[in-house]
């Protein structure tokens, strides 16, 4: 179950809960969902107990209860706690791993998209003089936004005004200090897509480091140990397999993967190529963190538990590759 999915979850059981007469509230547009901060348990966590108490005339606590009895009993959901004031923090089935991981594997570099910006047009301006980061984001947009749906018209110099659309004014970006081209197309675009639209990019060696400093090589560098480990599994005899996937694998890794689509919408809603780039990087440390784990070691043979590590490290890899090529950059499979 992907963030979205327990979003609507946690959204039908408050629909749920005023239907039956437990609630007295108008159900809310949208709940927010994520990984439990300090304190919290389980698998993600909703604060819209806290939301809905005010409005609803009840307390924080009297709420949760609730949602808690709704949402125990909706499928893919094995258990909920409440923490703190009224906080929801819930366990999902051992299964939804493997469901997640079979989704993105069947939908490929596509895991993620959707129509939620269908017919948006967003109208970009740019530099009358040819501006390196202006081009660069304005290219890593079109891509990023048509996932979703939505379209990006290019106007240069002039302000031009383009029906109804939103428009996006790229002449304001800080610009690039210097001339990226001597960093090779890679290096250079992540330098001036990596930062925060108000930040000044950086353009120096750093991004050609090979070494854990360097954000856009440890991406790359997760990518290519991803489909390292897919032939080795080959040379040792096994291939991947979508299952249960066994405790002990970091919450981190899943809970990245499962917000990507959250995180793809919200680069394409908010215009920021850089939410996607600083979403890879924390995928990347994520993965590199359990590729360790992937294949037999020592006499050890190759289990259902192996083929279900490499199917997830390969999960991994496919979000870590669409990411990177959406941005414009390669994803070498030897590095």
């Amino acid at each position: 179950m992907t963030p979205v999915e327990l979003s609507r979850t946690v959204l039908c059981a408050v629909r749920r809960a005023v239907d039956v007469g437990a609630l007295r509230v108008a159900v809310p547009a949208r709940a927010v969902v994520a990984p439990p901060g300090p304190g919290g348990s389980g698998d993600y966590a909703t604060n819209i107990a806290l939301q809905l108490a005010k409005p609803s005339g009840r307390t924080p606590r009297y709420v949760a209860e609730v949602l808690r009895d709704q949402l125990s009993a909706a499928p893919g959901v094995r258990g909920v706690e409440i923490t703190g004031p009224g906080f929801l923090n819930i366990s999902l089935d051992s299964a939804a791993p493997a469901a997640l991981v079979r989704e993105i594997l069947t939908l490929g570099p596509r895991y993620g998209h959707s129509d939620a910006l269908a017919g948006q047009v967003l109208s970009v301006r740019l530099p009358v003089a040819y501006e390196p980061r202006a081009e660069v984001v304005a290219d890593a947009l079109a891509a990023i936004v048509a996932t979703q749906g939505a379209r990006v018209h290019l106007h240069r110099g002039a302000d031009t005004h383009d029906g109804d659309a939103e428009t996006l004014d790229l002449r304001t970006l800080p610009p690039a200090p210097g001339d990226p081209a001597p960093l090779g197309p890679d290096a250079a675009r992540w330098a001036l897509l990596h930062p925060a639209p108000h930040d000044r990019p950086r353009i120096g060696a750093e991004h050609l480091a090979q070494r854990e400093s360097n954000p856009l090589f440890r991406v790359r560098y997760a990518y290519a140990r991803t489909r390292a480990l897919g032939r080795n599994a080959v040379d040792l005899g096994f291939t991947a397999y979508a299952g249960d996937v066994e405790v002990g694998v970091p919450a981190a890794l899943l809970a990245s993967l499962a917000d990507h689509p959250r995180l793809l919408l919200g680069a394409a809603t908010h215009r920021a190529p850089d939410r996607l780039a600083r979403h890879l990087v924390t995928l990347a440390d994520a993965t590199l963190a359990f590729v360790p784990t992937v294949l037999p070691l020592g006499d050890e043979k190759p289990s259902a538990a192996h083929r279900a590590r490499l199917a997830l490290v390969e999960a991994a890899g496919t979000v870590l590759a669409g990411g990177l090529s959406l941005l414009g950059i390669d994803a070498p499979e030897h590095l």
